[in-house]
């Protein structure tokens, strides 16, 4: 199969990546006057998302398993270079970084076959090391990362699956010996949430999310734009509740407001696709690949709990195709996220 060669970034996804990034009268740079207050503590996060997390759960096929651990520092804690690229970018805001290391997991559908066929989804799998600013008003938080890793063996997604399967009497993939080859990767993402209060409904408070994010690397590159709208009491504790890359995602960081902040949200987002790595190929290795889908819709349903500062969600996930020979109607998977304040 012959090597695919990197697809160039869009001026246009560039030009908007500079838009999520810099201060100016279209994302509103704040004043000391906007801010929240500072929050001492120190968050850790778990995050399962998974396939077979479902009413109905399908075989393992496409986006299999993602898995998550991260740290949010106290606000303040920031190192020099970080917090001066935050400040000259949107002004002031209280600060945190996040550390985090996330593995992904791609399967075809046919995991019966050996080898799988060149019209499916190829064997992959991604683990990342992430490190995030976060920056927050009352209004909006902002968030500029870049991921470390690699694509393929080295990923260790073979060996997560099997275990997995083991422990649950489930038989082993058969294809992993044809997943993509090792290769680094370095991604860049920017996202920016709002958080805009529509009311109340009784004593229950109702706000809108919208959400703009861009990735750019070796292993993405897109732009998406959605929203999420929730109903429940203590709304202002975070920025809504966290997925994984590349995913419409509030972020980890949160701040409870009372004893007990619960929500119920639905969302939707449209991700315009010009690279996906797991999908059209590594661009330095000759790899397998499918006619991966430009646009790509999601719907996102849920709730979370903030109960004593621990915060526990849950996120059922709708997905249109994102390859040509996809089939099965919508692709689904549920997250599982807890996160404890320390």
């Amino acid at each position: 199969m012959k090597s695919l060669p990197m697809k160039p970034f869009s001026p246009r996804l560039l030009a908007l990546l500079a838009c999520l990034a810099m201060p100016g009268p279209a994302w509103a740079a704040a004043d000391a006057t906007d801010l929240p207050p500072a929050d001492p503590d120190a968050i850790v996060t778990f995050q399962w998302e998974n396939a077979s997390i479902t009413s109905n759960p399908p075989p393992d096929r496409y986006y299999v398993n993602g898995l998550y651990l991260g740290y949010v520092s106290p606000t303040g804690e920031v190192p020099g270079f970080a917090s001066d690229i935050g400040r000259a970018l949107w002004g002031a805001g209280q600060q945190r970084v996040s550390i985090d290391i996330q593995q992904g997991m791609f399967t075809p559908a046919a995991t019966d076959l050996r080898p799988p066929p060149v019209t499916d989804e190829p064997y992959a799998g991604t683990l990342m090391g992430n490190f995030s600013l976060i920056q927050d008003t009352n209004d909006w938080r902002s968030i500029l990362g870049v991921d470390v890793g690699t694509i393929g063996e080295a990923a260790l997604a073979a060996q997560t699956q099997n275990w997995f399967h083991n422990l649950i009497g489930q038989p082993h993939d058969l294809g992993w010996g044809y997943q993509m080859p090792d290769e680094p990767v370095l991604q860049f993402e920017s996202s920016r949430i709002w958080r805009l209060s529509t009311g109340h409904i009784g004593n229950l408070e109702t706000d809108v999310l919208p959400n703009a994010t861009v990735g750019v690397g070796n292993l993405w590159i897109y732009g998406l734009a959605g929203g999420v709208v929730r109903i429940g009491q203590g709304l202002n504790s975070d920025y809504g509740v966290a997925r994984l890359d590349p995913g419409m995602s509030g972020g980890a960081a949160y701040t409870p407001v009372a004893p007990f902040d619960w929500y119920f949200f639905a969302g939707a987002d449209g991700q315009a696709w010009l690279y996906n790595a797991t999908l059209a190929g590594e661009p330095f290795n000759a790899t397998p690949s499918v006619g991966e889908k430009t646009f790509v819709g999601e719907l996102e349903a849920g709730v979370a709990v903030i109960i004593d500062g621990v915060r526990i969600s849950y996120t059922q996930v709708f997905q249109t195709q994102t390859f040509y020979g996809e089939h099965g109607g919508l692709h689904q998977w549920g997250s599982l996220v807890a996160s404890f304040r320390f």
